[in-house]
């Protein structure tokens, strides 16, 4: 089974943040399986379907953005792999501008704190991560950039940076990472 571990926010007040932009990921992957979420286990929702023929469940975790490893060890002792093919992480990316999309199949956290947690709980970092753009002017400087509303210009560069996000994890889960990198890696929106 493939794992796809969406980073975000539970509480409805960052439901339109730049650092949920994994959950609408997440939620449109769904509805995409035709699949809803629901309460699993002690630290995540899930929702599980099949993308053509693999079959994919896609994971929000009850916990904050800087607590997403905790979803790790229950992942493990339901026989979870943690290969970039098997599981791979989404998650905002203040470094890329809105709509980039790049996909890695290991690597370093670049700072983000869901992601240090993650490889905390893994003790390792080869596992694939998927970033999406959210960055703009000044916002390295301001901690609270990706704590910030999203304004309607903004929402639909998110918008369609989801739908292509969908399609990468549909190329991911059918060809592997590699197809899926070389595919959907843009990190300039423009170079559409």
């Amino acid at each position: 089974m493939k794992i796809v571990l969406a980073i975000g926010n539970p509480e409805e007040k960052y439901a339109r943040t730049r650092h949920n932009i994994g959950w609408k990921v997440a939620d449109a992957l769904a509805a995409e399986m035709g699949a809803r979420f629901r309460k699993d286990g002690f630290e995540f929702w899930s929702a599980k379907g099949r993308l053509g023929r693999p079959e994919v469940l896609a994971v929000k975790t009850w916990t904050y953005v800087n607590q997403t490893g905790r979803v790790v060890p229950e992942l493990r002792a339901r026989g979870a792999e943690f290969g970039p093919d098997e599981f791979i992480v989404v998650c905002d990316d203040i470094a890329l501008p809105p709509g980039a999309i790049r996909i890695r199949k290991k690597g370093s956290s670049g700072g983000h704190n869901g992601l240090k947690s993650v490889e905390a709980a893994l003790g390792a970092t080869d596992y694939a991560r998927m970033r999406l753009g959210v960055g703009g002017p000044g916002a390295a400087a301001d901690p609270d950039y990706v704590l910030g509303r999203v304004g309607a210009d903004e929402m639909k560069v998110m918008d369609k940076t989801v739908k292509e996000a969908v399609e990468a994890l549909k190329c991911w889960a059918a060809d592997g990472v590699e197809k899926a990198m070389t595919r959907f890696n843009r990190v300039d929106p423009r170079e559409e």
